[in-house]
């Protein structure tokens, strides 16, 4: 059996941009790193250069994103760089920044998924430790969940329930490999019921939020247009390819009925206390 090597990038790529939430012009480099150091959010403005690391153990809420917290520094909104880098299975990235909130670019993760293939991916010198699912595992919250079962690949079955007509139930199942997840999941953006912005705005969220990087819908209709007609399920397999980046690279069927983030990083965490200590084997 061959076995999987751990990857990086190949060459480092920059973004600039406002983030989703803060509103805050900020400026992100993914940069190669070598095997074991998983995916590290470094603050180049702050003294001393403080670092946080992606796993499911830092994760410290995760209200409309999913935010981690260490050595006395936090990184929000990290969900869509993270289902990039999990797309594109790179197992090792710096990511230097100068603020609390990843760029939102346009709303999606087809952006980074692009500068990932642009920087071009790299084998390393030591072997990868997927998080594989061995049996069934399951999170709940009422009427929400997230199944993970045994599948040799990566799956995600999602099915999405919205009360608003204009959306209602949509399904979305798909192999996440990198050419799939460029080709069907990467464009699709965030999404927003107009009457909600306010409430939003007041929680000092979503303050960066344009037509350019949010699709908003109201009750006559959509307000943007879509890419995808059920481009709203689809979001919401990148959120949770994301979120499972937390656990590791993983193996798995994952079936998830009206599941958020709060949901994606009990799995993370379950499966990471069951199947692994650390993100890359370190």
């Amino acid at each position: 059996m061959n076995l999987a090597l751990q990857t990086t990038i190949a060459s480092a790529v920059s973004y600039t941009g406002v983030g989703l939430h803060s509103g805050r012009e900020v400026a992100m480099e993914l940069r190669p790193a070598e095997a074991g150091t998983g995916i590290v959010f470094v603050r180049a403005d702050l003294p001393g250069r403080p670092q946080v690391e992606a796993r499911a153990e830092n994760v410290t809420s995760t209200m409309r994103a999913t935010t981690i917290e260490d050595n006395g520094i936090r990184m929000f909104t990290i969900e869509h760089l993270m289902s990039a880098l999990h797309g594109a299975c790179v197992d090792n990235v710096q990511v230097i920044i100068n603020a609390e909130e990843p760029p939102v670019a346009d709303g999606s993760s087809g952006e980074f998924f692009r500068l990932i293939q642009e920087a071009g991916i790299r084998e390393l010198d030591a072997e990868r430790h997927e998080i594989v699912v061995d049996r069934l595992y399951r999170v709940d919250d009422g009427d929400k969940f997230v199944l993970a079962l045994p599948y040799d690949g990566f799956r995600v079955s999602f099915t999405s329930i919205n009360p608003h007509p204009l959306i209602g139930i949509q399904y979305g199942d798909y192999e996440i490999t990198p050419e799939v997840y460029g080709s069907e999941v990467a464009a699709a953006r965030t999404i927003a019921y107009e009457a909600e912005v306010e409430a939003l705005h007041k929680m000092g969220l979503g303050l960066g939020g344009t037509l350019e990087n949010v699709i908003v819908y109201n009750d006559e209709g959509w307000m943007n247009p879509l890419i995808y007609p059920d481009e709203l399920v689809r979001h919401k397999i990148l959120d949770l390819v994301g979120d499972l980046r937390l656990a590791g690279i993983v193996k798995g069927h994952f079936v998830a009925v009206k599941s958020g983030h709060a949901l994606n990083t009990m799995m993370s965490k379950l499966l990471r206390q069951e199947l692994g200590s650390n993100i890359c084997g370190k």
